[in-house]
């Protein structure tokens, strides 16, 4: 079973169902590898297979899903290839994105990552957040491209995104969010006093250092394991 989202006011089934499914996999609740239906789906959503074979089809071509003639249709296994593509996207645009915010930055959108910033600060004190920490550590990258009016280019890598969302989601469940905010508080001060000198450091701390620890999550005794192709799992790989 998954969560059924509230459906948006005249939203058509194959929206409805790609945004249910999609939302699905990117919080794990659909794990990677996972065997899925689309009969099973249809039902769920109470809607026909029509739209979800659709649905399906969008999400093979965002590699969430894997479809194998014969076998069955599966979410698709985390990939080291697309995870490193991600970082290397994100690491280069949001270095200069930052570089960009240094030297000019609205009020209003430095006010709402301030509050982002709280929010993110409220979730901390509780237990089992994470997925809601996520969500406003998109939000919070989000408004600082919005704010460096690159809404777009943050839309492009979302898209590419996707194994890379979800391998650090798992990240963060595993080993807690508090660097990730202690780095977003450093990342305002760093915007709103416009210390350009410290946006390199600080981009390499919260976007490549991470990825150092992630070998920990794919290795045979982690819990996890499953959730990564065989790739991530060779000892060639770094």
């Amino acid at each position: 079973m998954m969560t059924i989202l509230e459906r948006h006011s005249g939203e058509n089934n194959r929206d409805f169902a790609y945004r249910t499914v999609k939302q699905a996999i990117m919080t794990l609740e659909l794990e990677p590898g996972q065997p899925i239906s689309e009969i099973e789906i249809a039902e769920q959503l109470g809607i026909s297979r029509t739209p979800i074979r659709e649905v399906i089809a969008k999400l093979k071509e965002e590699y969430l899903v894997e479809v194998t003639p014969q076998v069955g249709t599966y979410v698709s296994k985390i990939q080291p290839q697309l995870v490193e593509e991600a970082v290397f996207t994100r690491a280069t645009l949001e270095r200069e994105l930052l570089k960009l915010a240094c030297e000019d930055f609205p009020e209003d959108i430095l006010t709402e990552l301030k509050i982002s910033l709280m929010r993110q600060e409220q979730l901390f004190k509780q237990q089992g957040t994470e997925q809601e920490f996520h969500e406003l550590d998109k939000e919070f990258h989000f408004l600082i491209f919005k704010g460096v009016k690159k809404e777009h280019v943050w839309g492009a890598i979302t898209r590419l995104s996707t194994h890379y969302n979800r391998i650090r989601l798992l990240s963060e469940i595993e080993f807690s969010f508090e660097n990730a905010l202690k780095q977003h508080k450093r990342i305002v001060e760093i915007i709103d006093t416009k210390a350009l000198s410290l946006v390199n450091p600080m981009i390499d701390e919260h976007i490549l250092a991470p990825t150092k620890k992630w070998h920990k999550l794919y290795q045979e005794d982690s819990e996890f394991s499953h959730y990564f192709d065989n790739a991530y799992k060779s000892p060639g790989y770094k």
